[in-house]
């Protein structure tokens, strides 16, 4: 039987021969490890103008998102969170074609330091790591933990619903009456296995509402020539798949939000309703459970 045990946790800064460049090595070689996903290294100790070097510079292969990512030992101070942020900002001005996200990695993330990351979260994207060490008899053990997510930029879907909402006639002046129509064909597809849901009409998108409650695991935004569907669901090789292997034109996947976008054309939705109404059913589950 295996032996159970508590480790010991240490301090990094207090350890010879750890410093924040070894730590930076080992990120490198292993991005999974502070847990934001299948990130791609782009570059270390990268030069800014005038203002010091970034540690790392991360990309999301799959949404292109770029993470400008700091890394301190010890307790987290006002110098280490500002050069945070004036790293991810001049990283965004010099390449505004992508999304950009501050990465604080830390020993010690204090109380009093959270709540002032905080009050920048919701303006800039911000995630913080703590990062804590552990000893394994000679050896050292890395846990990383977010402790501060990053809020997505803008109206989440029911504030704009409370202040953006129109009518058919809107969406039917900004689109034409067959794009409009698909999306009747596809709330159709949905009461056919989970009934109740009705359109609700909005500035930007048309979303669904049941029980007079916004319920938004999909969002549809008819154009001219086209319907956009939107479906609320965590990127995955099975979801992958299933789009690919059924020929479905995927627009790219939304990572802010967490969305697949799919194009429709005119007769898509007649040809392609069983795989349609199976992403439908997967997201509804997903969102509602």
């Amino acid at each position: 039987m295996a032996k159970i045990f508590k480790p010991k946790k240490i301090s990094l800064s207090a350890i010879e021969g750890v410093s924040e460049k070894k730590i930076q090595e080992i990120i490198a070689n292993d991005p999974s490890i502070i847990g934001l996903g299948d990130l791609v290294l782009k570059d270390k100790e990268r030069v800014q103008p005038r203002a010091g070097r970034l540690d790392l510079l991360m990309q999301d292969p799959d949404t292109n998102k770029r993470y400008e990512i700091e890394i301190q030992l010890g307790k987290t101070d006002e110098s280490h969170i500002i050069r945070t942020i004036e790293y991810w900002d001049i990283e965004k001005k010099r390449y505004p074609q992508y999304e950009h996200c501050a990465v604080l990695i830390a020993e010690d993330i204090t109380s009093r330091f959270l709540n002032v990351i905080s009050l920048f979260n919701g303006f800039i994207p911000l995630i913080a790591i703590q990062m804590n060490a552990y000893t394994f008899g000679e050896e050292i053990g890395l846990i990383f933990t977010k402790v501060l997510d990053e809020m997505p930029l803008g109206l989440v879907d029911e504030d704009e619903e409370i202040q953006e909402i129109t009518d058919r006639d809107y969406w039917l002046k900004r689109s034409t009456q067959e794009t409009v129509k698909m999306v009747d064909e596809l709330l159709s597809i949905i009461n056919s296995f989970k009934q109740g849901y009705e359109l609700k009409y909005n500035k930007f998108y048309i979303g669904l509402a049941k029980d007079d409650q916004p319920n938004n695991f999909v969002i549809f935004k008819p154009k001219k020539n086209y319907l956009r569907l939107e479906l609320k669901l965590p990127k995955s090789e099975e979801i992958d798949q299933i789009i690919e292997a059924n020929d479905l034109n995927e627009m790219g996947y939304e990572g802010t939000w967490g969305r697949y976008r799919i194009r429709l054309n005119k007769g898509d939705i007649s040809k392609k309703e069983e795989v349609l109404k199976i992403l439908l059913e997967k997201s509804e589950n997903h969102f509602n459970n």
